[in-house]
């Protein structure tokens, strides 16, 4: 699974610089950028059986993106995307590099519709201050769909985004109190609204 999610991430990356060079043949190629309303899994601290919901929070997303086809086009995109979780007065953030590879179809004028899989390599996992290297896998894949609007070259579009399952990360939380280490767990699987506004070059 990981050999094919790097496959899959590594042709976005060589889609994006072959639409670069062929743009002048109708295809198109940019920069996007944007906000993310986000949040992650539960948090199930081992001493407690009561998971706590995640609150959403901004994050942000910056990028580039290739599209060919007009009517019916696919769209994979290359993005750094940083997001943040609250959990009561804890703060869970997650940098990552996401690939989207989308199939969209206009619907009526400059709207159109796009659905597709988003390939997710995590960078850094951090939770109030702590660092966390033990994720169960760094690669994962979600769910994106959504809607657009393309005037010329600029777009803007809104889409939702949900993993497809669950990608725990442990860690070490010391309780002083009770003087007693115990292993936390915490769910980075994403949740998301994502809120782009894109520039074909």
């Amino acid at each position: 699974m990981k050999h094919l999610q790097k496959t899959v991430i590594a042709t976005a990356i060589l889609a994006l610089v072959g639409f670069s060079m062929t743009a002048q043949n109708g295809n198109s190629f940019g920069i996007k950028g944007g906000l993310n309303y986000s949040a992650n899994g539960d948090y199930f601290e081992s001493a407690s059986a009561n998971a706590k919901n995640p609150d959403r929070n901004i994050g942000y997303h910056i990028g580039l993106f290739g599209k060919i086809g007009n009517r019916l086009y696919l769209k994979p995109e290359l993005m750094y995307t940083a997001t943040r979780s609250d959990y009561y007065s804890d703060e869970f953030s997650v940098k990552k590099i996401d690939a989207p590879v989308l199939v969209g179809v206009k619907i009526l004028g400059p709207v159109s519709v796009f659905a597709g899989p988003s390939f997710q390599y995590l960078l850094d996992t951090e939770f109030e201050g702590i660092e966390i290297d033990n994720v169960e896998d760094d690669f994962s894949i979600g769910l994106n769909f959504g809607i657009g609007l393309s005037f010329n070259n600029i777009g803007i579009d809104l889409r939702y985004e949900r993993g497809f399952s669950e990608n725990e990360a442990t860690f070490i939380d010391t309780n002083l109190n009770l003087d007693e280490v115990f292993e936390s767990r915490i769910d980075t699987r994403p949740d998301q609204l994502i809120l782009s506004l894109s520039l074909a070059l």
